[in-house]
């Protein structure tokens, strides 16, 4: 039997560039962007909104203790006040529901980033941006979750692409780390002052930073 070929690697930000060049420029688009929190908006925001009216939707169950999410939700709405952008920018608030992202990580606690508790609770969020921007009436829906080097831009797109389908509101790819993005929401956070947190959002992210804080503070502390 002659073995599978390697799926094709995907270049989500090509994609997107496809899409941009073809936007009609006689109306500007809605787009509904999910925000998980500032600094990985400050980019995003720069590169589309000379393209799109966006519409910034922090929904995100994920984040814990409630001070936190107030807190990234403020830095949000902060960004939005101090920085230039060429159309229109709204926040829209998600309602704050962490049970429901207990509920779903539930026996997939102690996994690692990017693993089956992260898929679902990326899926979820998708899902509710697409919710939203279907009854708001957006012309596309994306999120700033792929600009993250933690974040699978592959899963992330090819749960938009599948939610699209059902949804009915077009997919904008992106894996917007590339070309610098990154590294520009970096030297961005730094021009604005941005809260940068050192975890995702959720208490098992949080331990688990917290544990490689503790292994590294050990390694650190540890004759050589």
């Amino acid at each position: 039997m002659t073995p599978e070929s390697p799926k094709a690697r995907v270049n989500y930000q090509v994609k997107m560039e496809q899409i941009l060049k073809q936007l009609p420029v006689e109306q500007v688009p809605i787009l509904y962007l999910h925000a998980c929190c500032a600094p990985c908006s400050s980019y995003v925001l720069e590169a589309l909104s000379r393209y799109f009216s966006i519409r910034l939707f922090f929904y995100n169950p994920n984040i814990m203790p409630r001070e936190e999410y107030e807190y990234r939700l403020s830095e949000l709405r902060r960004l939005i006040s101090e920085m230039p952008l060429q159309n229109p920018v709204e926040v829209v608030d998600g309602t704050y529901e962490p049970e429901r992202f207990l509920a779903l990580a539930k026996g997939h606690e102690h996994e690692p980033e990017r693993g089956e508790r992260c898929r679902k609770c990326i899926a979820h969020r998708l899902e509710e941006t697409f919710r939203a921007g279907s009854a708001d009436g957006a012309d596309f829906v994306t999120t700033t979750l792929s600009i993250s080097p933690h974040k699978d831009a592959s899963f992330i797109n090819e749960t938009g692409e599948r939610l699209a389908e059902q949804y009915g509101v077009p997919w904008l790819y992106s894996d917007f780390k590339k070309k610098g993005g990154y590294l520009r929401s970096i030297a961005l956070s730094q021009a604005y002052d941005l809260y940068r947190q050192d975890f995702c959002g959720c208490v098992y992210s949080r331990a688990e930073r917290e544990r490689q804080k503790q292994t590294q503070d050990s390694s650190e502390s540890s004759p050589h």
